[in-house]
């Protein structure tokens, strides 16, 4: 990687990634402004603003925004999560201009009409709906809370229909104001980029973004419990979950090199303890998500509600004896699995300029593909071991589940079993 990285008066940090083989780039810009950041009557606004920044500023109408991006053949799109919302376009390096022009524009000169307001306000209360109609969105919306009860970063992070409606021009703009600032904001670029044209070019489209950096986030606090709501559904979902760890812990990849082996492909111990050899359901897998103070780590699996407590007892059974014998021969294909997976996102400009973007927000630096590989490399058996001991040490187990009843009370029961120490 070729990166450059510099910072204006105001805070902003400017990356950039050159790639000379291409001839796209991929431009964005990054914020501390997800949904943990919400107070209670802000439920949904992070999302709300990442929708009505495409709506018209100052000098452009939405229209006007849509038609100038794609008249030179570029996409342009936006993301809302947890911790961080997202601005970006792709594409040819020669038009990278306009896009730094429309993005800047789109965050200091929005306009928030009232019109446009309302139309917003009733999509995403259509997209809440769609989430609701969704198994595999609702399961995850019901883990999320069940490990972080009544906190901002267990909420789902599109909101309430009534949390939607309520936003009006000035409560938008205030929360802006808030958290849209310099320090806590970064201009990512990679592909065919020239970065003393974009560094010029940001320091005077950005100019007017307040600086200095937004409050923290409330400390999250993860508790777990058992959740489930009962559908009839032609299949049960359930997500199972502990307790992971931050991004920040010198074990994240230790973590991810664990849930890899335990459910990270076809090879892996609950693929072919549960699906192959049990055929107790379609697919299965795990996971862990980090956070900038905490994490989870989970397993999500589709299955027959008669099968959900035997699912349950062979899931927990395969955590288990990975954590204490899992074989040199998974973890060094639970590393090449990562390596590849992130080696090979890294030839998209998008993905590089997603990185970048990420990696500051996460770290506050940009981490090297050398040093993401090296750290993963020097991962051994028992490190990935003892990532999954640390995992069932102090046991506070979340599930989630939806369809039908007894099979999801059963399993439940399962999982207290192990709060208990049963």
């Amino acid at each position: 990687m070729s990166v450059r990285i510099d910072t204006l008066p105001n805070g902003i940090t400017v990356a950039t990634d050159h790639m000379p083989e291409v001839k796209t780039a991929a431009l964005g810009i990054w914020i501390s402004a997800g949904s943990r950041y919400e107070d209670k009557d802000e439920h949904g606004i992070s999302h709300l603003l990442e929708h009505m920044a495409f709506k018209g500023t100052k000098k452009r109408t939405a229209r006007q925004i849509n038609e100038e991006i794609e008249s030179v053949g570029g996409e342009m799109n936006a993301a809302t999560g947890i911790e961080l919302t997202a601005y970006y376009v792709r594409l040819l390096g020669e038009d990278l201009p306009l896009a730094l022009d429309i993005l800047s524009d789109i965050l200091t000169e929005p306009r928030f009409e009232r019109a446009e307001l309302a139309r917003e306000q009733s999509v995403i209360v259509q997209e809440i709906g769609g989430a609701k109609d969704s198994p595999d969105d609702v399961v995850y919306d019901l883990f999320q809370k069940t490990a972080f009860p009544n906190q901002a970063i267990g909420r789902p992070i599109l909101g309430t229909p009534k949390t939607v409606r309520s936003f009006t021009p000035g409560k938008i703009r205030q929360y802006m104001a808030k958290r849209y600032r310099g320090k806590r904001m970064i201009v990512a670029a990679a592909g065919a980029v020239d970065h003393d044209k974009l560094l010029r070019g940001a320091r005077k489209e950005l100019a007017s973004v307040p600086s200095g950096a937004p409050e923290a986030a409330i400390p999250a606090k993860y508790r777990g419990g058992i959740e489930v709501s009962v559908r009839k559904l032609e299949q049960t979902h359930i997500l199972f979950g502990l307790e992971g760890i931050s991004y920040n812990d010198p074990d994240r990849y230790a973590m991810q090199v664990f849930a890899a082996l335990l459910g990270g492909g076809s090879s892996s111990r609950l693929y072919q303890e549960v699906r192959e050899r049990r055929g107790l359901c379609y697919s299965i897998s795990a996971f862990h998500s980090s956070y900038q103070d905490t994490g989870v780590f989970g397993v999500s699996a589709g299955a027959d509600a008669a099968d959900t407590e035997e699912l349950i007892r062979v899931t927990v059974n395969e955590l288990e004896r990975a954590a204490a014998k899992a074989s040199a021969a998974e973890v060094a294909r639970a590393k090449a699995q990562l390596k590849v997976g992130m080696l090979s996102s890294l030839e998209s400009v998008s993905s590089r300029a997603e990185q970048l973007g990420g990696n500051w927000i996460a770290y506050g630096r940009v981490m090297s593909v050398e040093e993401v590989v090296a750290e993963i490399d020097a991962i051994d058996v028992e490190r990935a071991r003892a990532a999954g001991r640390r995992l069932l040490e102090n046991v506070r187990p979340t599930f989630a589940g939806i369809g039908g009843g007894r099979g999801l009370e059963r399993a439940g029961r399962v999982v207290q079993s192990m709060r208990s120490g049963a």
